[in-house]
């Protein structure tokens, strides 16, 4: 089998150091690496549609809600793994394109829900296929086996780490 660059660390730290075991490190560092060039071709595949990937993640969140494609924003803060302040400016930016809207929330008074415009749908259904394009290209070279493998034991990995705060 090929070796990769990671391969070379690994080594670098067995002669260094032969009582370390850094079999779990080869892991973390090739889903680290893997990470960062998923997330440049994603960020390409969407410079077409002049969409940064965060406004992506918004709109996909809602979009994946089905109709009326409407969150509160504490919710859509959770499902995108942000800060309520930063969902805030977030969604004052999204609406500034156009993209969202909001309005308050009536079973809670100080809550706030977000919605897809009809901009923002028309948006996020053209910007899925280019994500979707975007992955298979990513992912290329592993048979639909290996794919469906790969996504196995990356779902144990994710299920066995422990909760971020």
């Amino acid at each position: 089998m090929e070796k990769d660059p990671i391969d070379e660390i690994l080594e670098q730290w067995s002669e260094a150091r032969p009582d370390l075991d850094t079999a779990s490190l080869g892991v973390v560092i090739r889903v680290m690496t893997l990470y960062r060039s998923f997330r440049r071709d994603a960020t390409r595949a969407l410079e077409p549609l002049d969409l940064e990937l965060w406004e992506y993640d918004v709109l996909s969140a809602l979009r994946r809600q089905g109709d009326p494609c409407v969150l509160p924003a504490t919710r859509l803060a959770r499902e995108t793994d942000l800060s309520s302040g930063a969902m805030t400016n977030r969604i004052n930016r999204l609406e500034m394109r156009g993209l969202v809207r909001r309005r308050p929330d009536r079973s809670d008074r100080r809550g706030v829900n977000v919605s897809l415009t009809a901009k923002g749908r028309k948006l996020i259904d053209r910007a899925i296929q280019y994500r979707l394009d975007s992955a298979r290209d990513s992912l290329r070279d592993l048979r639909p086996a290996q794919q469906r493998e790969l996504a196995r034991l990356l779902r144990v990995a994710v299920l066995a780490a422990p909760e971020a705060d």
